[in-house]
């Protein structure tokens, strides 16, 4: 694919478009669906070498697979999306990644993990603290402590 341009522009979304496709499906409760759009994310991200959003694709494919009781699948794609997102310092999709590690792992009985996890990367956060996503960290640090 050309780079710089409008077919660039089309893969950033393509991949977006289909990963928060994918979220939808699992807060509807459409596991099976959304891991289909977050298998078709990556086919596009892998064919127009475009990572803007992988951290974030691993991590809703780790809320689908969790929602299908695959708790060592959501873990390690938790974990990739963490990797990814230290790697590119995507410090917002680290935050989301690290949260729903936290959640998993608190479900589990491991609150310290979670715990110890989470308030280092919650604590970069010196702005908008109002925003969803860190609303939902502090709230399941409060939940930790």
């Amino acid at each position: 694919m050309r780079r710089g341009g409008q077919g660039e522009a089309l893969a950033v979304w393509a991949v977006w478009a289909l990963t928060l496709l994918a979220e939808v499906h699992a807060r509807l409760g459409r596991p099976v669906e959304g891991l289909g759009h977050a298998a078709d994310a990556a086919l596009v991200m892998a064919k127009t070498d475009e990572r803007f959003c992988e951290a974030e694709l691993h991590r809703v494919r780790g809320e689908l697979l969790n929602e299908t009781g695959d708790q060592a699948g959501a873990e390690q794609s938790y974990k990739e999306a963490l990797a990814v997102a230290r790697r590119q310092s995507a410090r917002t999709f680290e935050l989301r990644a690290a949260t729903s590690l936290a959640r998993l792992w608190r479900a589990r009985g491991q609150c310290a993990p979670a715990r110890d996890l989470l308030a280092p990367i919650y604590g970069w956060f010196t702005e908008g603290v109002e925003t969803p996503v860190l609303q939902d960290a502090k709230a399941l640090l409060e939940s930790l402590a």
